[in-house]
């Protein structure tokens, strides 16, 4: 059993851990007494809010890399305060930062994150943490922090060799099939994630939409939440209600006529925007 390590890491506000994880990005995160229990890169962590920061319960020891990688994983380079300015265009984006102010991006692992995309298809939140734990269960390696087991998530080689049947078994349905030539297409090197954080965000995004299963909205979400396109804009059934009820009055436009709107209203930082609507509206469409 791992020795649990602690971590007082300060934060300056605005922070908001609770809206940041539970906002849909990320899929592994669970909540219990007070703690969000989660594996990042491999490590199992613990993390509670307080008025400093965080609180972090670890197996690391080298208190300097877990900050490090937390840093990476929270982007706490990105000036939230600037960002607000960029995006705070009108009452309804006043609102939503007031409301959920502190919430950030998260830079997670492009392969987990490309995972939990493909199969959120046709999906919710929690049949996407239920896929992404049962294929972390089947085929991670367990860790054990505080008495309590969660597995790492399996490499693409890993998935690749397990096949589309095992993936059915696992309950990922028609994303099986998907799931399987992904990981199949990054294990042979057909496909470099890492490549595309260089790439430019059209190019990026039109090599993930080669792949069979992938359109724009899964691509979009896996730019932004891991390969640092800010500007990509995520388009789900509740981005698509804000954007038509608040912002064009119902038309009804296109995937790619809303990011390019998107673009020419909330600029660079547009995939911020994005995370704030979809936070808001799917929280009030509850």
């Amino acid at each position: 059993m791992a020795v649990a390590h602690m971590l007082n890491m300060h934060i300056p506000p605005p922070f908001n851990l609770a809206a940041t994880l539970e906002s849909g990005q990320a899929h592994r995160w669970q909540w219990s007494n007070g703690w969000y229990s989660g594996v990042v890169h491999g490590h199992f962590l613990k993390l509670r809010q307080d008025n400093n920061g965080i609180e972090v319960r670890s197996s690391i020891q080298d208190t300097r890399a877990l900050t490090t990688m937390l840093s990476d994983y929270f982007r706490l380079g990105d000036d939230l305060v600037e960002i607000y300015k960029r995006i705070e265009k009108d009452s309804r984006m006043s609102e939503m930062i007031k409301r959920y102010s502190g919430m950030r991006i998260l830079r997670q692992e492009p392969w987990e994150c490309l995972s939990a995309f493909i199969c959120s298809a046709t999906s919710n939140l929690r049949r996407i943490a239920s896929n992404m734990e049962s294929i972390a269960d089947a085929m991670g390696r367990r860790i054990t922090l505080d008495g309590v087991s969660r597995c790492t998530f399996p490499s693409a080689g890993l998935v690749a060799d397990s096949g589309e049947t095992f993936l059915r078994e696992l309950g990922l349905g028609f994303r099986a099939k998907y799931l399987a030539h992904a990981a199949s297409e990054i294990a042979r090197g057909n496909l470099e994630l890492e490549e595309l954080r260089r790439m430019s965000y059209r190019d990026a995004r039109a090599r993930l939409v080669d792949l069979p299963g992938i359109g724009p909205k899964i691509a979009d979400c896996v730019l932004v939440f891991s390969l640092d396109k800010l500007e990509a804009f995520p388009i789900d059934r509740w981005v698509s209600r804000a954007v038509g009820e608040w912002y064009l009055d119902g038309a009804n436009l296109k995937y790619d006529e809303i990011v390019r709107w998107a673009h020419e209203y909330f600029g660079y930082y547009a995939g911020y925007a994005q995370q704030y609507l979809f936070h808001g509206k799917r929280l009030d469409g509850r």
